[in-house]
């Protein structure tokens, strides 16, 4: 009997801080409702001083365990979606196993920026496939801390988050990732950036301390980039799967601003009411929005989390991809 997969429990976390525009607006010298304006966002979450990246990314997690209800003894492994770990090394998944009492599960830390949940989703489906235990994927972000306060388009936007994702085995026909696909635009690679702290630009006494900090060459481009990438691998995966807009129950993408989520959602002609949103909330937690989304709609009772999903997203790199799953409820 063939395996598939199935989401069996979803966790999320925000930081207790709220940020709202009107804050920020103040302190970076913008007119009032401009943020809103421009990004859709009213608020956004800041970690408090002192509280680390696995210290979100456990309390998403255990709320997706124990929402699945599964023996911790069987999950066989844990991907860490992130841009901001805890250290440049050691990886921080395995010390989020340890954390959640996962004493048999492999652990991994997958840095894909905003497509970084969709890449941990893809590879949690196929291991649970190829080996019929369950995965826990859990995407975090202290963006926070990132912040360059002088460059004020990326500061109005960031925010700190998790989700997370509990994938078991199931016997469903057609359950778990229907299709999927993935592309990158290398050539663009510099589009969002933190210049220095790798190896191509340690950090180094006498370093530039903005160089540190997140950095985004071109708003408009990437804007545009993000719209035609995102729109083009989601129908890319339709056509493959012989799906149409009126197929998808639920269309979740990245929250990077609400009016690169309204181009895409034309662009493909899919029914606003079927869009999950969190972003007027909780901003652009990069890999994390997908699934807060998720976790926040299964909390609030909302409608249209079962079925055909739609996921797409796309970020630094360039990096973008799409996946269609399929939840049997």
């Amino acid at each position: 009997m063939s395996v598939s997969s199935r989401i069996a429990g979803l966790g999320h976390y925000v930081p207790d801080r709220c940020v709202d525009s009107q804050e920020l607006e103040t302190l970076l010298g913008l007119d009032p409702g401009w943020i809103e304006r421009r990004t859709g966002i009213r608020s956004r979450r800041w970690a408090a001083p002192g509280e680390t990246l696995t210290d979100m990314a456990v309390r998403a997690g255990e709320m997706a365990i124990e929402k699945a209800s599964v023996d911790r003894n069987t999950v066989a492994m844990t991907l860490l979606a992130t841009s901001t770990p805890d250290h440049l090394l050691p990886p921080s998944a395995p010390l989020l196993a340890f954390r959640l009492g996962l004493p048999n599960s492999g652990a991994v830390d997958v840095a894909g920026a905003c497509t970084g949940f969709l890449h941990a989703l893809a590879l949690a489906d196929s291991f649970v496939r190829a080996h019929g235990k369950p995965v826990l994927v859990v995407a975090a972000n202290i963006l926070s801390r990132r912040l360059n306060m002088e460059e004020r388009g990326t500061a109005a936007v960031f925010a700190d988050a998790a989700g997370a994702v509990l994938l078991v085995p199931s016997t469903s026909p057609n359950s778990g990732i229907i299709g999927v696909e993935f592309m990158q635009e290398g050539e663009k690679y510099d589009c969002i950036q933190i210049p220095a702290g790798g190896s191509a630009q340690p950090f180094e006494p006498g370093t530039d301390f903005s160089k540190l900090r997140m950095t985004m060459r071109d708003g408009q481009a990437v804007f545009t980039h993000a719209v035609r990438m995102m729109a083009d691998t989601s129908a890319l995966v339709m056509q493959r799967s012989g799906l149409v807009a009126k197929d998808i129950d639920c269309f979740v993408p990245h929250q990077a601003n609400s009016r690169i989520i309204d181009a895409v959602r034309e662009k493909l002609g899919i029914a606003p009411a079927v869009v999950l949103r969190s972003i007027a909330e909780f901003g652009n937690s990069s890999a994390a929005t997908i699934p807060l989304s998720l976790s926040l709609a299964s909390t609030r009772g909302e409608p249209g989390i079962g079925g055909c999903l739609l996921m797409a997203a796309a970020g630094a790199g360039m990096t973008c991809g799409a996946i269609l799953w399929r939840q049997n409820l």
